[in-house]
């Protein structure tokens, strides 16, 4: 038997998970934990990567590090994503990670991150013909699928941490700042020319903004607790109702919403704007959530590559 750990360190928080692979390639979760590091905070216009956040995130890593020592047989696998990808101070704070904490990461290419996230997606959900929509903290990855085939796909540098940050959004929400995110969000997406082939089909979610919209859903809509949000699906006016009733809010009141995690109620409003222009432009009106991503992608791959070598 054999474990893969895969570290990945995100825009806004960090998360390991050990797999367990059997010899005859199915494969379950173990271990899954999550630090909020939000890496991105502050990065501003000038890409660079803060003090206090490059020390929450060691502090992470040293922690994550500490857990999947103690597996049996185990490859860890460390990727990171946007705010490192975009960072002028990146290959410094990629030293000092491997200095402080042994741990060497790669840097995943905007295409290659949302390329795992169609296997990881494409692998557990029966869809034919989707949009994937994945909402980092400082990235967007979109990609278009039909026939199961990844036809399109693309990362813009647009997330929830750095939308909120760049128009105000993490307080009380004026009408003249969301005005001016919706006007920039949809003038990224007016620049894919591929897009208007994504206007018929639902919307698979994935991201901590899109799985937090899935739980605030969930704790309005039902009074038990459900364990997973896989497939889970909203309609588009629903979608819009919670978005609302968030834009309603101030910080404070945010923070008491049920299903609402309170250390992410500053960056929900700009994490769910991606969503929000995208439902604007979609006719068919449904949202599916997806709890499989970069990480079961990878997985995935790893898996094939297995049997590939043993073939």
């Amino acid at each position: 038997m054999e474990n893969l750990a895969i570290v990945d360190l995100g825009s806004n928080s960090a998360r390991m998970a050990v797999t367990e692979i059997a010899p005859d390639g199915r494969f379950r979760e173990i271990r899954r934990v999550k630090e909020n590091t939000r890496l991105s905070e502050g990065m501003g216009r000038e890409k660079m990567l803060q003090e206090p956040a490059i020390k929450r995130t060691i502090e992470a890593l040293k922690h994550f590090k500490k857990i999947y020592q103690e597996v049996p047989n185990v490859k860890v696998r460390a990727i990171t994503t946007a705010a490192v990808r975009q960072a002028h101070n990146r290959q410094e704070f990629l030293d000092r990670v491997h200095r402080e904490t042994g741990i060497r990461f790669q840097v995943l290419s905007g295409k290659k991150e949302a390329y795992y996230d169609y296997l990881g997606v494409i692998r557990t959900l029966k869809l034919n013909h989707c949009l994937i929509l994945d909402v980092g903290g400082a990235s967007c990855e979109l990609v278009l699928v039909q026939q199961r085939r990844a036809r399109d796909l693309i990362s813009i540098p647009v997330g929830a941490v750095n939308l909120s940050e760049q128009f105000h959004l993490n307080g009380y929400v004026r009408s003249a700042d969301l005005f001016r995110a919706q006007v920039a969000m949809n003038d990224r997406l007016k620049k894919i020319p591929w897009m208007r082939y994504a206007t018929r089909v639902p919307i698979v979610l994935l991201g901590g903004a899109n799985r937090t919209l899935a739980r605030m859903a969930w704790s309005y809509h039902h009074r038990h607790h459900r364990r997973s949000i896989h497939g889970y699906q909203l309609s588009s006016r629903a979608v819009y109702a919670t978005y609302r009733e968030l834009l309603n809010r101030n910080l404070s009141q945010r923070k008491k919403m049920p299903g609402l995690e309170p250390e992410r109620a500053d960056i929900i409003i700009g994490g769910m704007l991606p969503l929000v222009s995208l439902l604007q432009r979609n006719s068919d009106g449904r949202v599916i959530f997806s709890e499989s991503g970069v990480r079961e992608g990878i997985i995935t791959e790893y898996v094939n590559q297995r049997k590939q070598n043993h073939e």
